[in-house]
């Protein structure tokens, strides 16, 4: 069997990844935060609905899912194809909640937990981020794909201080955490004791004592035990252990002690032991996680469901060693894939939008320099084509703008960015000014009237750029030309076309935008910092 790749991007629909390229027992670490709409009612989420609407997570940030066609085929899958119990269970679900999201999201989700089950390793583990809307229901799937003995965890993680959904007349508590589901595939799992600090009152209840030669924070521990152990009656300093007890230790190790200086004298002058702050590992981590805070500062990069690198360090630090393979198959920005490059594990990363793809392409080059392979974009001018071609047109939309660097301008298109597609901003004054070259995609037929409509589009801006699957006509270079020039502010003795027509082919072959330079843009995209990875072994990319 051909070895599988690692440190790549998976650009598609995770369930055809996992099928097509991911073998049985390959993965050590699996972390999956599924889009999940839990902003909505809940009671909407039971609603019946049908019809053939476009599936979840069709575009970036769309974290909702309904009951269509293609949900109930998935359902009659696991019902006819699925393990016995896994399908007993989704029938009687089915029964039970009725057609409507809710359901839609429970088949999505059981197909796909089936497949990740299958390439986990024995000494794999999964952790799956969701919230309270229906995370009771995803328990009892995951009770019977992985076995209610593998359960290991239900971890709340506190992911803010206080939420606006309580606001006046509001008639819950605030929601301000979420669940994690840790579950193994075997009980002999990776497992790495986590710690976590000890929290200000227990440092000054117990560590209240100071060395005077090293001002090190301690607490002085018995020295004397119930049971006797060997060489452990004895006197020391004229002191022996209170009626009916021994030392904890022989005198060989008593002194020892005394030599490290370890030992604490009381004014009676019995010893005790010194137990030092900064030598201890802290407190065995807890299933209540209070002290990782949101995506805030630098980290943030505008992506609305990220989650914080700690988050995600402390995951695969417990349940994963260096070297090992971490699988992320709901990617977003990737973080899990960002804290498995820094802490030297390999790591896979699936998404279904081009946005998330982009987003993390450019993540993984400013957080380590690397620039990862993507398998399942376009490569040729058939690949773009048949991208051009599905139903959603932002897919081919966000891989196009991607191939000249410009960010995406979103999917509503209303008042003033009304035509515009993407955008590069660059410096255009000496004070810091920035300007903007416009980009509209255009996957189909294209004629004079879209260079007019452009020029319209960037009257008042730099330079406007056609990205064009279609060739351009005569019509539209002439028409393209006559539009004139962008004179610089800075660079005074260079111009530009002010309306430039770039076809897909070209973009491939590595045709640029001719503009000014690009050094001083980075105010595009939203930069993650660079990243220090872990000390150690260095992996093969």
């Amino acid at each position: 069997m051909k070895p599988l790749d690692t440190n790549v991007l998976y650009y598609g629909d995770n369930l055809d990844i996992l099928r097509k390229y991911i073998p049985d027992s390959s993965i050590d670490l699996i972390y999956l935060d599924p889009p999940f709409n839990s902003k909505r009612d809940y009671n909407i989420l039971f609603k019946e609905n049908g019809g053939l609407e476009s599936e979840a997570q069709t575009h970036a940030f769309t974290d909702s899912w309904h009951w269509t066609q293609t949900a109930y085929d998935t359902y009659q899958d696991i019902v006819l194809n699925g393990p016995d119990k896994v399908a007993r269970l989704i029938s009687a679900l089915h029964d039970s909640i009725g057609n409507n999201d809710v359901m839609a999201y429970l088949v999505m989700m059981t197909i796909r937990l089936v497949e990740l089950h299958r390439v986990l390793k024995p000494t794999g583990s999964l952790y799956l981020h969701c919230d309270p809307t229906a995370s009771h229901y995803l328990k009892i799937v995951l009770d019977q794909i992985f076995r209610p003995a593998n359960f290991i965890n239900e971890i709340s993680w506190k992911r803010t201080t206080a939420h606006g959904d309580v606001k006046q007349g509001a008639k819950h508590f605030g929601r301000i955490h979420d669940v994690i589901f840790r579950y193994s595939k075997s009980p002999s799992y990776t497992n790495n004791p986590q710690y976590t600090e000890y929290d200000e009152s227990y440092v000054e209840t117990f560590y209240r004592l100071v060395e005077p030669e090293t001002g090190r924070l301690f607490q002085a521990v018995d020295l004397t035990a119930r049971k006797p152990g060997g060489d452990t009656l004895y006197e020391w300093h004229s002191k022996v252990p209170y009626k009916g007890r021994y030392w904890a230790y022989s005198k060989a190790n008593m002194e020892e002690f005394e030599r490290q200086g370890k030992l604490f004298y009381t004014s009676s002058g019995m010893p005790r032991l010194k137990y030092y702050l900064d030598e201890m590992q802290g407190v065995p981590l807890q299933d209540m996680w209070y002290d990782i805070n949101r995506v805030l500062g630098k980290e943030r990069l505008n992506y609305e469901t990220q989650k914080p690198l700690a988050l995600l360090e402390r995951i695969i630090q417990a349940s994963s060693n260096e070297g090992d393979i971490v699988l992320d198959p709901f990617c977003g920005c990737g973080t899990a894939v960002v804290a498995a490059q820094k802490l030297n594990r390999k790591w896979l990363g699936i998404d279904i939008t081009h946005l998330a793809i982009n987003l993390m392409k450019r993540r993984l080059k400013d957080s380590f320099g690397i620039k990862p392979v993507v398998i399942g974009e376009p490569k040729d001018l058939a690949g773009a084509k048949e991208l051009a071609s599905q139903k959603d047109k932002y897919q081919f939309q966000w891989w196009a703008l991607d191939l000249i660097d410009a960010h995406p301008a979103g999917e509503k298109k209303k008042g003033a960015d009304k035509g515009i597609d993407g955008v590069i901003p660059f410096i255009d004054d000496p004070s810091g000014k920035a300007s903007r070259v416009i980009v509209q995609v255009k996957s189909g037929h294209v004629g004079v009237k879209d260079i007019r409509e452009l020029q319209t589009v960037v009257k008042n801006e730099a330079i406007g750029v056609l990205l064009t699957l279609e060739p351009p006509t005569a019509h539209m270079k002439v028409e393209a030309v006559e539009a004139g020039y962008y004179h610089h502010a800075i660079y005074f003795d260079q111009t530009y076309p002010k309306i430039q027509i770039l076809t897909i082919e070209e973009l491939l072959q590595g045709k640029k935008v001719d503009m000014p330079p690009q050094s001083q843009t980075s105010v595009a995209f939203a930069k993650a910092p660079k990243v220090k990875k872990k000390e150690g072994k260095q992996l093969e990319m």
